[in-house]
């Protein structure tokens, strides 16, 4: 961040700590506090205009915790409090949820000033200050200690640690304020590993800068950049002067030497989205393909791969044209597709509400509405293939003829296996034109989930076929995409063609 004016109130704040506050650990413990140029523009940010939720995204070991001490004293028994306010940090785990207020009772007992006002129940991570009235009270993610209460600020501390879109303790502590007259939420942590993450949710929806009181910072070493650049570790640290930065250094030649380090140091370091396995399809190289598709389908030559579920999981149907244009169309129940957002910690409901998934009325999938939808394309556009799976092709077929259906229209429709011998060139094909951007999928939500899952096992031959990365992680999508490429001509025949020679 670059330097900025600093307000009357972010000012005055700033002074409070710095007279009041010591260094809880690390190597200048009990100093007096002289904040960073960085977090006096954060605490700027918070204070200098109306500020609703504050979103601080930023590397491991850049005293993210210590500020978050900070703040909460100065709403507990400083210049912030409200009387008879208050305040809660929240995590995901009891022994982080004990860190913050760990810290900030030792910046309350070795102040001299704030230890005569303020309280420590160790036992009940609590704090009070009875001349205020105010209470600090440490949750973890036992969202029913939530419930009922009435909060002034909310800290959530590493809340990139959510996996899914979703946590109960979030949403009861957010809800929790609606009877505040000006209700402050502050959000300090390292990224989560997926773009389906709450974490991430939060940081795309700030970025758009809708709200302005919702303000957002990320810290990160660019996706595009060299991760073990010392150059770049170091723009990506805003309190690098406080870091240990030889045993950082060390930490990136490790984890460029030992593959299996790398991951953690992607997200703890550089604060980048990391999987926690490494998917068929890298972030950047699926992100390199994002461009729109060339208009609609109507016209357009079409391959299409068909994976249909069993009872009540997700259907996908991708068409992919000539010229490498992607169109996916998914299908889910309605019934329990909120209580399916969570199991799968995926946001089904809001794709639904924004036009990226489909929903038969009822608790299973219903094949009339997969029938009538390639009823539709097979009118509209040139239909080449459908590639399918012939496991529950003999529930569809029977609605393909109810809707018209031909026996010379249904000779299109491609029997393909999932195993290695049919999956195998399929994959091999979507690579190399994935790699050389040749697909515009236009980052469709529902698609790039199934790509960010899945991954690819091996057989002793090298022929490879899709596997989940994790029991509730749909890759359907990319079956289907996979299985539409494979019904294509290859790049090789494609390009034999056009030139006017076959090679034999």
């Amino acid at each position: 961040m670059s330097k900025v004016k600093i307000s009357p109130r972010a000012l005055r704040n700033i002074n409070w700590i710095e007279t009041h506050c010591r260094v809880p650990d690390g190597r200048l413990v009990g100093q007096q506090v002289k904040l960073s140029p960085a977090q006096r523009e954060w605490m700027e940010l918070i204070y200098g205009s109306p500020t609703r939720t504050f979103i601080l995204s930023i590397p491991r070991k850049n005293a993210k915790t210590t500020t978050s001490a900070f703040l909460m004293l100065l709403h507990l028994c400083g210049p912030e409090a409200v009387p008879n306010g208050n305040a809660y940090s929240a995590a995901q785990s009891r022994e982080q949820a004990g860190i913050l207020f760990g810290l900030a009772a030792k910046i309350v007992r070795m102040s001299p000033d704030l230890s005569q006002y303020v309280a420590i129940k160790e036992s009940a991570k609590t704090m009070i200050c009875a001349e205020l009235g105010t209470v600090y009270k440490a949750l973890s993610a036992e969202a029913s200690t939530a419930f009922g209460l009435s909060t002034s600020i909310v800290f959530h501390d590493e809340l990139g640690q959510v996996r899914g879109p979703r946590s109960e303790l979030y949403e009861a502590l957010e809800t929790a304020s609606a009877a505040q007259e000006n209700p402050l939420t502050v959000v300090i942590s390292t990224q989560a590993p997926s773009p389906s993450d709450l974490l991430s949710l939060l940081i795309a929806d700030a970025q758009t800068k809708t709200d302005p009181r919702i303000k957002c910072v990320v810290y990160q070493v660019p996706e595009d950049a060299d991760p073990f650049d010392p150059v770049e570790i170091e723009k990506a640290q805003p309190n690098w002067h406080l870091m240990n930065q030889s045993e950082v250094l060390k930490m990136a030649a490790d984890a460029k030497r030992m593959p299996s380090r790398e991951a953690s140091f992607r997200n703890y370091i550089c604060n980048q989205q990391v999987e926690a396995k490494d998917p068929f399809v890298s972030r950047s190289v699926w992100q390199g393909c994002g461009l729109p598709p060339d208009g609609d389908m109507q016209d357009k030559r079409l391959f299409i791969g068909l994976d249909l579920s069993s009872v009540n999981d997700l259907t996908a149907l991708v068409a992919v044209s000539d010229d490498g244009d992607v169109y996916p169309t998914f299908w889910l129940p309605a019934d329990g597709l909120e209580e399916k957002s969570r199991a799968d910690r995926v946001p089904y409901d809001l794709w639904r509400d924004s036009g990226f998934l489909d929903t038969c009325p009822g608790k299973s999938i219903e094949y009339e509405f997969v029938a009538h939808h390639l009823r539709e394309l097979f009118d509209t556009c040139q239909v080449e293939s459908v590639a399918f799976d012939r496991y529950n092709m003999r529930f569809l077929k029977p609605w393909l003829e109810k809707v018209g259906f031909t026996p010379e229209e249904l000779e299109r429709f491609i029997e393909f296996g999932q195993g290695f011998v049919s999956m195998s060139p399929a994959l091999r094909e979507l690579e190399s034109r994935l790699l050389i951007g040749q697909l515009k999928h236009g980052n469709h939500p529902v698609l790039a989930m199934c790509a960010s899952n899945a991954t690819v096992v091996q057989d002793p031959s090298e022929n490879r076929k899709f596997v989940k990365t994790k029991a509730t992680g749909r890759i359907d999508g990319m079956v289907a995409l996979a299985m539409a490429i494979g019904a294509m001509p290859s790049m090789a025949e494609s390009t034999d063609i056009d030139q006017g020679f076959v090679f034999l």
